[in-house]
């Protein structure tokens, strides 16, 4: 199976999405690569990125459920090679 590099970028504004996050997330866990979660310093939101190896379609509903919940919003890159 083909997999791709990708990272996933999130910004989270609704600290009541945090658990349905992560628990999406703990569901990925497989694929995931790295994660680093910093809380914007002048902002009530935090910025977390994750770095997957993954093929496309399971990055794509990673993101997609991710982006679904309320107050998360996502945008995905993938490396060229």
């Amino acid at each position: 199976m083909e997999t791709r590099t990708a990272l996933i970028g999130i910004v989270v504004e609704n600290p009541d999405s945090v658990d349905q996050l992560n628990a999406i997330l703990h569901d990925y866990k497989k694929y995931i690569l790295g994660r680093m979660g910093l809380p914007h310093p002048a902002k009530p939101i935090s910025i977390i990125s994750i770095a997957l190896e993954a093929p496309a379609d399971t990055i794509s509903a990673l993101s997609g459920k991710l982006g679904a919940l309320p107050g998360i919003s996502t945008k995905t890159i993938y490396a060229k090679v």
